[in-house]
């Protein structure tokens, strides 16, 4: 699987990796039950956008010889992002339940499903702009975590 999603799957796996570091240094220990969906999440959101991304790069990659996504998956795209998608999702969800994340934390994050799926359904794959809009995902998140956690 790594393989077929490099170097976008690489740069997920390092990305979000953060994550752990994050709760780490905070919390001085790692709960895997909340870590590992929120690790998760991240990769799969990463691959997402960076799918995205990718197929405005394909013609370069296929000059230099990158093995993006964008080429190997190529038509099938929105329903890679999609899954991709329901992964992300699915797995915030696990670790905000994990974490005992108050009612507000499960409204951000069906806000945040519907801005992901509204960029899935609407995605132009030579259009920076749906790239660009992952900033509101991530906020519309980050804001659940914090309200969710000031609620419990």
């Amino acid at each position: 699987m790594i393989y077929l999603l490099q170097p976008q799957a690489y740069l997920g796996l390092t990305f979000n990796w953060g994550a752990l570091l994050g709760w780490s240094a905070i919390q001085g220990s790692l709960d895997p039950a909340v870590v590992l969906p929120l690790y998760f999440s991240g990769v799969c959101w990463t691959l997402v956008y960076d799918n995205i991304y990718a197929h405005q790069d394909k013609e370069d990659d296929l000059r230099v010889g990158v093995k993006s996504t964008a080429l190997r998956i190529g038509s099938h795209t929105r329903h890679w992002i999609t899954g991709f998608g329901i992964a992300c999702v699915s797995s915030l969800g696990l670790s905000g339940y994990n974490a005992e994340l108050a009612w507000p934390y499960y409204v951000s994050l069906t806000a945040a499903a519907g801005q992901l799926g509204w960029q899935i359904w609407t995605v132009d794959l030579s259009n920076r702009r749906l790239f660009v809009s992952n900033k509101w995902f991530g906020a519309i998140v980050f804001s659940g975590i914090l309200l969710g956690k000031l609620a419990s």
